[in-house]
């Protein structure tokens, strides 16, 4: 009796493990995404061992060359073509319900005051589903998407905390999208929080586009160092700047997406609740 008692302790103990850790380890059960390899020192600040992480890597996706490698995390070059692809070969089971967007990037002098999409998909008749517009004129940041009832919604994020994306330094901007909220976090602090209606699946017959000028459908002029979907949204919040920082923090080890170990002990994680 006594051992059946250890027995179940243990099971609740692991089993308890990513409550813990806010829900951070993602079972991804509708296989939406796959592994994904990101270094470890990016969340040394808040957890103690390594994550299964899942998601997509879309300068990867893109085929974006490598620019500058003098830096540790090197920038990309965005060329003159369309950086347009079929969304089912993005997503090829479709966009999670809920995930993070996280991407680092700085915009140049001819672009600082220019109005494009950081990242759109679009239905088979040219239709928006999720777009993320980058408006450097009016200094906001606007996430829209279909909605169950399939009218467009869209959020304008105005904080004056905001501003400081358009000074031509390298900044980490996320996105995590919950089922009924959407938080933007600027160098990983959280800028503001909005409620939201629930948001309607994807149409996997149409395209996604990155980084591109609203105008003409060309690459917009920036620099771009990182874009990633994770398949959990608070990964968003869980996320530290050490690329951004000088000199760097932490070492660089990756997580490649296998099991982790077992730990018999964690501090509990407590996340901010939209």
């Amino acid at each position: 009796m006594i051992c059946l008692l250890r027995w179940t302790a243990l099971i609740w103990t692991l089993n308890s493990i990513p409550c813990a850790l806010g829900m951070a380890v993602s079972e991804q059960s509708d296989g939406s995404c796959p592994p994904l390899s990101v270094e470890e020192h990016r969340f040394s600040d808040v957890l103690d061992r390594p994550l299964e992480i899942t998601g997509l890597d879309l300068t990867e996706m893109f085929l974006l060359r490598k620019g500058t490698i003098a830096e540790d995390l090197p920038s990309f070059r965005l060329g003159s073509s369309p950086l347009i692809k079929p969304t089912k070969l993005i997503f090829p089971n479709g966009l999670p319900s809920e995930y993070s967007l996280v991407s680092i990037w700085r915009v140049r002098r001819t672009t600082k005051k220019d109005r494009w999409y950081l990242w759109q998909i679009f239905d088979q008749s040219g239709g928006s589903q999720v777009t993320v517009v980058v408006d450097g004129d009016k200094k906001v940041v606007e996430f829209s998407f279909q909605s169950l009832l399939r009218n467009t919604l869209r959020y304008t994020f105005k904080s004056r905390d905001l501003h400081a994306l358009f000074d031509r330094q390298w900044h980490k901007l996320s996105i995590s999208v919950q089922t009924n909220a959407v938080s933007i976090y600027m160098d990983c602090k959280l800028v503001e929080r909005r409620a939201t209606d629930e948001r309607a699946s994807i149409d996997l017959s149409g395209r996604t586009l990155i980084t591109t000028r609203i105008e003409d459908g060309r690459p917009v002029d920036i620099e771009l160092k990182q874009f990633l979907i994770y398949c959990d949204p608070y990964m968003a919040e869980l996320e530290n700047c050490c690329e951004l920082q000088e000199p760097k923090c932490g070492a660089e080890r990756t997580f490649n997406g296998t099991a982790p170990p077992l730990v018999t002990a964690q501090i509990p994680l407590m996340l901010s609740q939209p």
